[in-house]
């Protein structure tokens, strides 16, 4: 794991990584400055009186389980999208895992099918933690698979 000297974590572009809060192992994430709150894809969105029914990615993505979680803590909120659109999404805590330790954020949860990556990280997660290297993409995951 490279440091630099203000003992920030240097991660690439993208990454792989794991979602212990949603089951979620060897996903594709997307490294972004410009967002301020991590996105995750949800195939499956619904507000029921038992709580916010989500469905994380769908069946095209690597991680993929079909799982059905409930959330009974969550928030909605208000997000400009990439088009520059305000948009009011639902968004709940999670963890993830990158160069082995475990970091809880919120996740907006949006359908993004359509989309390369299906989950963004953003400034809100890597302000303290990271310093972003662009020529570098997978660090977290390389350091994952050379201890397995």
């Amino acid at each position: 794991m490279a440091l630099n000297k203000d003992s920030k974590i240097i991660i690439g572009k993208s990454d792989v990584a794991d979602l212990p809060t949603f089951n979620l192992e060897n996903v594709k994430v997307k490294i972004d400055s410009g967002a301020y709150t991590s996105t995750i894809h949800c195939s499956v969105i619904t507000e029921t009186e038992n709580g916010l029914e989500v469905v994380f990615l769908d069946n095209s993505e690597g991680g993929f389980t079909g799982e059905k979680m409930i959330f009974k803590d969550y928030k909605q909120r208000k997000v400009r999208s990439s088009n520059g659109k305000l948009e009011v999404r639902f968004s709940v805590k999670g963890s993830i895992l990158l160069f082995e330790k475990k970091y809880f954020t919120e996740f907006t949860l949006s359908k993004r099918n359509l989309m390369r990556y299906p989950i963004l990280l953003g400034r809100k997660l890597l302000s303290n933690h990271f310093l972003i290297d662009t020529t570098k993409t997978n660090l977290s995951y390389k350091q994952k698979i050379k201890k397995t």
